[in-house]
């Protein structure tokens, strides 16, 4: 494997800072790490600038990875010292309360071991762990999914999860089509080099399939199906693709180190997702739906407050729709208390539901 010789010095420096109960310097660091020692500058008592470059990037990467790293002084100078608290990087002792008290694995009476705290749970507690750990699985992330499955082996080492992880009660039913998990990663990786995309999507609305060249703004996760948000090129307009239905993909090769647009700086992911619909999201032409709410239910009044005031009555209610098959379905559930008055691909849309359906239970 290309990435074990960074491995293999990653952990040599981290077992190097949990050595030293005090904050120590770079150079008392490379001393116990031989990839620092193997170009021969830190026996001689001068490191070479690419050597402190190298514990610069090995620095910042562990960080990334979440690895609580204190520097101490100005962050890179010669006088600069460093040290990793065990508190903060080892996990509690984990254990379970039962009758006799509280039962944990054994400790070890050695190091900063002696520091760490216990975190006990009750039966309860470890009930609901697995419990939310099988919802998300369930839910259609496989990226989400595996990390869960991660955190409970993780656990079970210390805590007897074995015992509670029967079969659910609740069930819950995953997309017919999940995104494929190599896509999503080759989504990111283009998303975070800023390279266009191109690949063939299946529109569900019309059944076909066409070849896109978009330059992706985000990813994100509605509704158990994961999203890519990005600039249409041919249509320069904003467009929502589920990643489920991208076939082909493929990124720019072309200046592999040089990104091919900006993402405007008006831009917001996290706006951009937050409370989507089904119906708003799709690679359509968004156009305006009027329905006319008529029960008083709390579930008509909750999906009435969905919409936009209309002027001309208080009954009518606006939506910003994409996808008129989703939306007509949603209304459908209303059983006629939620009626789309236009336009009038929806209004049809609309009458060939319940027609379809109406021959269904006249057979």
């Amino acid at each position: 494997m290309s990435g074990t010789p960074k491995v293999q010095r990653w952990i040599d420096l981290l077992a190097a800072l949990l050595a030293h109960r005090l904050p120590v310097t770079f150079d008392e660091l490379a001393k116990s790490v031989p990839t620092y020692l193997a170009d021969g500058s830190i026996a001689a008592g001068n490191p070479s600038p690419t050597l402190k470059r190298m514990f610069e990037r090995d620095k910042v990467e562990l960080r990334e990875l979440g690895v609580p790293i204190l520097s101490i002084g100005e962050e890179g100078s010669d006088e600069s010292a460093y040290t990793l608290r065990t508190r903060e990087f080892y996990l509690p002792y984990l254990g379970i309360v039962s009758g006799r008290g509280i039962e944990k694995p054994t400790t070890v009476d050695r190091y900063g071991y002696r520091s760490l705290e216990t975190l006990a749970f009750e039966p309860d507690e470890l009930e609901a762990i697995v419990q939310g750990a099988r919802r998300v699985a369930q839910v259609g992330d496989p990226v989400l999914a595996e990390e869960a499955r991660n955190a409970v082996r993780k656990l079970a080492f210390d805590l007897p999860l074995g015992a509670t992880d029967g079969p659910g009660d609740a069930l819950l039913v995953p997309p017919r089509k999940r995104a494929d998990p190599k896509a999503l990663a080759t989504l990111g990786d283009a998303l975070f080099r800023r390279k266009r995309i191109s690949f063939s999507y299946h529109t569900i609305g019309s059944g076909s399939s066409a070849d896109r060249t978009v330059e992706p703004y985000g990813l994100f996760f509605v509704s158990g199906h994961w999203y890519l948000a990005a600039r249409d090129v041919e249509k320069d307009a904003l467009r929502n693709f589920r990643v489920s239905r991208i076939d082909a993909l493929k990124v720019n090769a072309t200046k592999a180190g040089t990104p091919d647009y900006e993402i405007p700086r008006t831009f917001s992911l996290r706006t951009h997702a937050q409370s989507r619909q089904a119906w708003e999201i799709g690679d359509g032409d968004a156009l305006e739906a009027v329905v006319e709410f008529t029960g008083d239910s709390g579930a008509v009044i909750a999906a009435a407050a969905l919409g936009r005031p209309d002027s001309s009555s208080a009954t009518l209610r606006r939506f910003t729709v994409r996808r008129t098959d989703s939306f007509a379905r949603w209304l459908f559930s209303f059983a006629g208390d939620a009626m789309p008055v236009s336009p009038a691909a929806l209004v049809n849309e609309y009458a060939s539901l319940v027609e379809r359906t109406r021959t269904i239970y006249a057979s």
